[in-house]
């Protein structure tokens, strides 16, 4: 590892840390400030934090991992992304920060919830914050085992022998600066943060598949042409039905992401949800042609130059250390770790959240002071962290493969719950209850089962956010039309 790198990285956590404690000064002595910056946050920086949150070490290790691997037919998944997180600003933002302030100013997804069917309060509160801690941490996990791989690729025996594989070394590394922030600083720190860390991630993202084409040896050695797989560029090559439904439907799991549509709460006003909007769908079409142009062009590139990668997913990795200098290269494989760190951080929060507003003060100290929860919700951090560091422990661990399981199971449990709670004025507390546990079961069984399938490719298997959302949103349907006159609410104006 040369210096320069070291330069670029110990600069990037540097400025990470120093956010933090600026945000620590000025958002952390409520809980509306820890938990959402005080709802004020300007729409670039919601924007930027929704991406950011949003696409994680996926979007530079899964998502390019995938295309060299397989070819241009896995683009289908960030169409499919592309596609429903604009469907999500259209119908859940608006709506979510305008409800979520009108049902008794709700910090968390549970909490509105709770206030929108208060019937079935506590059931809300209990179920959907033990489905977000759970899916959390295997979510994050995915998260640390692309620190890991970031570490075992680029910074083999950097620090000697420490008693420790260089995978475990960099996911403990990468927690615990994600720790120091998140921890110290809180939502405003994990935004800002998330903002700046986006503005790196579409940096990196735009430069390096230009690079490999364009670049000194690029066209020479990076030729798409040089690519001797039948059909690698073709959309349909090997498409079957249930892998072009399994890569698009992954549209639908952004309805039930905690951690992107909590930006929405935080976001300064209902007006300024459309610029966010205009913003954030920009960024993510520039994110994900980069993202597919890293897949296919390092395919190239290794074919031409015989270049062996036996991990598909350390591609990204492998471009940064061959093609630039070490201060770029620090740079780039800074942009991984701001994608891998900005989704940890929301994460965290956001569990952290869910088990200091809805088991802490709901079951223990009811009337615990501001500074009380905002300490607890700090604890509850580093033991969400230390949970997915034991998770991601095994390094045959898949990042694809993690963040599909985590995001099926959100998309599912709290997607068309969170769709209906904003727009049906019949639904009632029952079939909300009904919709989430059905929705979470309905995926892990499907799992369970071996029935599952994320990727366009395969020969068989169904997505298991398809069965699992239709079966939560005919949960709350039914249920709710059989428990009809007991808790409807009609929606605000």
């Amino acid at each position: 590892m040369q210096t320069g790198t070291l330069i670029s990285l110990a600069l990037y956590f540097i400025l990470m840390i120093g956010i933090g404690l600026w945000a620590w000064k000025r958002s952390t002595d409520t809980s509306e400030g820890y938990l959402l910056a005080g709802r004020n946050l300007p729409p670039s920086v919601a924007a930027l934090s929704a991406g950011a949150s949003d696409m994680s070490g996926w979007l530079l290790l899964g998502l390019p991992g995938a295309l060299y691997a397989s070819g241009l037919v896995e683009a289908w998944i960030g169409i499919g992304l592309f596609l429903g997180a604009l469907a999500n600003w259209f119908i859940v933002a608006p709506r979510l920060r305008a409800q979520t302030e009108s049902y008794g100013n709700a910090l968390t997804i549970p909490e509105f919830l709770a206030n929108r069917f208060p019937d079935k309060a506590v059931a809300l509160r209990v179920v959907s914050a033990l489905i977000v801690v759970v899916f959390f941490a295997v979510y994050t996990a995915a998260g640390l085992v692309g620190g890991g791989k970031l570490f075992e690729t680029s910074f083999a025996s950097l620090f000697g022998d420490v008693g420790m594989s260089d995978y475990m070394l960099g996911i403990w590394i990468t927690a615990l600066v994600v720790l120091a922030y998140t921890m110290v600083g809180g939502f405003l720190a994990v935004s800002l943060t998330d903002f700046v860390q986006g503005l790196i991630m579409a940096v990196a993202l735009v430069v390096m598949p230009l690079v490999v084409m364009f670049g000194e040896g690029g066209s020479a050695g990076g030729s798409l042409t040089d690519v001797p797989v039948d059909g690698f560029l073709s959309l349909t090559n090997g498409l079957t039905l249930l892998g072009f439904i399994s890569a698009v439907t992954w549209g639908l799991g952004y309805f039930g992401q905690p951690h992107i549509i909590v930006r929405f709460m935080a976001i300064d006003t209902v007006e300024k949800v459309r610029p966010a909007r205009n913003i954030g769908m920009t960024w993510m079409g520039v994110a994900l042609l980069g993202s597919i142009g890293i897949g296919i062009a390092g395919r190239a590139y290794a074919q031409r130059n015989g270049i062996v990668v036996e991990d598909p997913e350390t591609i990204f990795i492998v471009l940064a250390n061959l093609l630039f200098h070490p201060l770029i290269t620090g740079f780039l494989l800074a942009a991984l770790l701001a994608a891998i760190m900005s989704t940890i951080s929301s994460q965290l929060l956001v569990a952290s959240s869910s088990l200091t507003e809805d088991f802490y003060k709901l079951f223990f100290r009811r009337n615990a002071s501001e500074r009380e929860s905002v300490n607890v919700g700090r604890i509850c951090v580093a033991l969400v962290a230390f949970a997915a560091i034991v998770i991601a422990s095994d390094p045959e661990s898949q990042v694809l493969g993690l963040v599909s399981n985590a995001w099926a199971g959100f998309g599912a449990a709290f997607g068309p719950l969170i769709i209906l709670s904003l727009t049906w004025d019949r639904m009632t507390g029952a079939g909300a209850v009904a919709g989430l546990v059905t929705g979470a079961a309905v995926v892990m069984a499907w799992i369970a089962l071996g029935w599952n399938s994320a990727l366009p490719g395969m020969e068989q298997g169904l997505y298991e956010i398809v069965p699992g959302f239709i079966a939560a949103w005919l949960a709350i349907v039914l249920v709710s039309k059989a428990t009809a006159g007991t808790s409807e609410r009609p929606l605000p104006a």
